[in-house]
C-alpha cells in the first residue's frame, strides 16, 4: 500500500505581504465608512451586494482570471492572502464568494465563449451571484445518487427534481447544477451526470427557505418543475461531469473558510484571557493556535498546488475534514477553557451570545461542502485503504 496524499511544502511569497497590508487598509476604510461592521453577526453567512461591488472595484474578485474577463491574472497565493484577510475581518463576502471561488473557473473551463463574455465580467464587478446545485434529498453528499433529471428536448433539456442545502439560492442569479442525464451503471456509478448553467429566474423553478438553528436563512431547497435549460448551457461533456465536479470541489474545500468560520471564538478567548492567563488556559490557547497554524499551512499547500495546475482532490478533502471538525469543536473547547461565569459581568452577555451562535451553527460546518463520511471515503482512497 502506498499513500498518494502529497501536501507539497509551500510558503506565501514575501511579496504578498504588501498585498496583505493593502487589503487591511481597504477593510479598515470600509469598516470606518460603515460599509460593514466587523463585530456584527459573527460567523453568519453575510450577504452585501454593496460590499461585493467595492471588492470588485478594488480588484479582489477574479484575481486569478484572464484580463479579457476583467480579471487580474494574479496567482492563487495572492488570492489566498485576500481571502484570508476578508474572512479574518468578518467581511460580508457571500454575494460574490461562490462565483469567485469555483463557479467562474468552471465556466472558463467548460462554458462557451458567449456565456463567459456575458457573465464573467459581471462576476468580477461583484454584480453576479452564483449557487451550487449538488446535494439532494435522500442522497446528501453522495453525488453519485443524484436523481434530479435533465431530459433532452428540442433546443435543450427539461429539468425535474430537487436540490437541497443550496446556500444563497435565494440571492443567486445562476446555479451550476449537477443533473442526471443517463442512468448510472453497475460498473460505473459516476456515469450519467452532466453539469448545467441554470438561470435562477427560469419558469418552473421555486426556492424554499431552510432556516438553520441560529434563525439565519442560508440554506434552501430548490425545486425544478419542468424547467427548460438551453442546450448551450450544458457545461462540458454529457454524462461525464463527475471529473468536472471533482475539480470544482478542490476549489471549494481547502480554502481558509474551512477553518475560520468560528474563529471569532478564538479571538474572544485570547482577548478575555488577558496578558497573564494561568497555565491551563495558556496551554489550551497554545494548542488551539498550533492546530490553526497547521490547518493554515495545509490550506496554503493546496493553494500552491492549484497554482501549479494540479487538481488536489484528496488533499482538499483532508483540509476540509480536519478544518471543519476543528471549527465545529472550537466553541466547546473555549467554554471548557474559560467558563462564562469566570468573566466580568460586563462582558458575559456578549461572550455568551458569541458562544450561542457558534454552538447553533456548528452542526452545518461538517455538512456543507461534503459530509465527513464522504470526505473520509475520499481520503481512504488516497491512502490506498479502499
Amino acid at each position: 500500500m502506498s499513500a498518494v496524499i502529497n501536501l507539497d511544502p509551500a510558503q506565501l511569497p514575501v511579496e504578498t505581504e504588501a498585498l496583505r497590508q493593502q487589503v487591511r487598509m481597504f477593510l479598515r476604510a470600509e469598516a470606518e465608512a460603515g460599509t460593514f461592521d466587523p463585530q456584527a453577526s459573527a460567523g453568519a453567512m453575510r450577504y452585501s451586494p454593496e460590499f461585493s461591488r467595492r471588492c470588485g472595484a478594488a480588484g479582489y474578485i477574479g484575481m486569478t482570471w484572464p484580463k479579457r474577463y476583467g480579471g487580474g491574472e494574479r496567482s492563487f497565493l495572492e488570492r489566498y492572502v485576500v481571502t484570508e484577510e476578508l474572512l479574518a475581518a468578518n467581511a460580508p463576502v457571500w454575494a460574490h464568494w461562490v462565483a469567485d471561488r469555483q463557479s467562474g473557473p468552471m465556466l472558463m473551463r467548460y462554458a462557451n465563449e458567449d456565456i463567459c463574455d456575458n457573465i464573467l465580467p459581471r462576476v468580477v464587478r461583484g454584480e453576479c451571484v452564483f449557487c451550487i446545485g449538488m446535494s439532494e434529498p435522500d442522497s446528501g453528499s453522495d453525488l453519485f445518487a443524484a436523481r434530479t433529471s435533465a431530459k433532452a428536448v428540442d433546443g435543450g433539456f427539461r429539468v425535474n427534481g430537487r436540490k437541497i442545502w443550496t446556500s444563497s439560492a435565494h440571492h443567486a442569479h445562476y446555479m451550476i447544477a449537477l443533473l442526471r442525464t443517463s442512468p448510472s451503471s453497475a460498473k460505473d456509478r459516476r456515469h450519467g451526470l452532466t453539469q448545467f448553467l441554470v438561470d435562477m429566474r427560469s419558469d418552473g423553478l421555486t426556492i424554499e427557505p431552510i432556516i438553520n438553528l441560529s434563525g439565519a436563512h442560508d440554506f434552501n431547497e430548490v425545486v425544478f418543475d419542468d424547467v427548460f435549460v438551453p442546450a448551450q448551457n450544458m457545461l462540458g461533456e454529457i454524462d461525464l461531469a463527475w471529473q468536472q465536479a471533482t475539480s470544482e470541489l478542490a476549489y471549494e474545500r481547502a480554502g481558509p473558510e474551512r477553518f475560520l468560520e468560528t474563529i471569532y471564538m478564538l479571538y474572544a478567548l485570547v482577548e478575555h484571557a488577558g496578558t497573564a492567563p494561568d497555565d491551563r488556559l495558556a496551554e489550551g490557547i497554545g494548542r488551539l493556535v498550533a492546530q490553526l497554524a497547521t490547518l493554515r499551512q495545509m490550506s496554503v499547500s493546496v493553494a500552491s498546488m492549484l497554482e501549479a495546475g494540479k487538481v488536489p482532490e484528496i488533499e482538499a478533502a483532508l483540509v476540509k475534514d480536519l478544518g471543519t471538525n476543528w471549527e465545529q469543536a472550537l466553541a466547546g473547547k473555549v467554554r471548557d477553557l474559560l467558563p462564562v461565569a469566570q468573566l466580568d459581568a460586563s462582558v458575559q452577555a456578549d461572550f455568551e451570545a458569541l458562544m450561542t451562535h457558534a454552538t447553533l451553527i456548528a452542526p452545518k460546518l461538517t455538512i456543507q461542502g461534503g459530509t465527513r463520511e464522504i470526505l473520509r471515503g475520499i481520503i481512504a482512497r488516497g491512502l490506498g485503504l479502499r
